[in-house]
Parts: structure tokens; C-alpha cells; sequence
């Protein structure tokens, strides 16, 4: 099954079980969000398209350790009307790949992923 969220903001939290983060790391702006449900793969295949920070530092999910680390990515879908049943979660999250950076003329950075997730709430 296929999502797709045009302009979320998402929240990046570093995962830790037992003693769960509560300082987001980053957030960010992005234009689009698909997320692709694999489930005879038990998986879930993420492209976060033209993103941007509003907070923190995304270069880190570039280095060494960021990819090998897994992380929450949180969300509300602006879709529905109720704020306690737009909340959207992506557990288990890795950037084995990075993220790629492109530089435009004006020297704003816009960022570009593909991610997989192990488990979602997207319903």
C-alpha cells in the first residue's frame, strides 16, 4: 500500500529503547513523503523528498554513526480533522544511504532520502 503527505513536518528522535529520547535532534520541513507499505517484506520503504531543517542538524544522518543508528520520525497528517487521530509514527528507521544534499545558487541547502522503517502507525 502506498502513502504519500505533501508538506509534513516531521520530528526525528534518536531510538532508545528503555530510556526513549524526548529532545527531538531535528526537524523538518520536507515537500513530499511517500512511504511504501512492503508487507511480504515486513518493511516499510520511505522517500522524504526536498526537505529542510527547521531545527538541528541533518548532516548528521550522513556520517558513519548517524546511518548506522536507527531513529523515530513522527508526524501529523493535516488530512484529519481530529489532532488526537493525525498522529503518525515510523519506528525502527535507518539511512543506511545518508542523505543527499543539494546546494542551490543562493547557498540554501535542500536535502533528498530513502529510508526504510521497520514498523508505522500511518491509520
Amino acid at each position: 500500500m502506498n502513502y504519500v503527505w505533501n508538506k509534513p513536518v516531521l520530528t526525528f528522535y534518536r531510538e532508545r529503547f528503555g530510556k526513549p529520547e524526548k529532545e527531538a535532534f531535528t526537524v523538518v520541513q520536507a515537500q513530499k513523503l511517500k512511504v511504501l507499505a512492503k508487507e511480504d517484506e515486513h518493511k516499510f520503504v520511505c522517500s522524504l523528498q526536498d526537505f529542510f531543517p527547521l531545527m538541528g542538524d541533518v548532516d548528521c544522518l550522513s556520517t558513519p554513526g548517524g546511518m548506522a543508528d536507527k531513529y523515530v520520525v513522527c508526524w501529523f497528517d493535516s488530512k484529519v480533522d481530529d489532532f488526537k487521530e493525525a498522529f503518525r509514527r515510523l519506528t525502527g528507521v535507518s539511512f543506511s544511504e545518508g542523505v543527499d544534499c543539494v546546494l542551490d545558487p543562493q547557498g540554501k541547502r535542500t536535502y533528498n532520502a530513502d529510508f526504510v522503517a521497520k514498523h508505522a502507525k500511518l491509520e
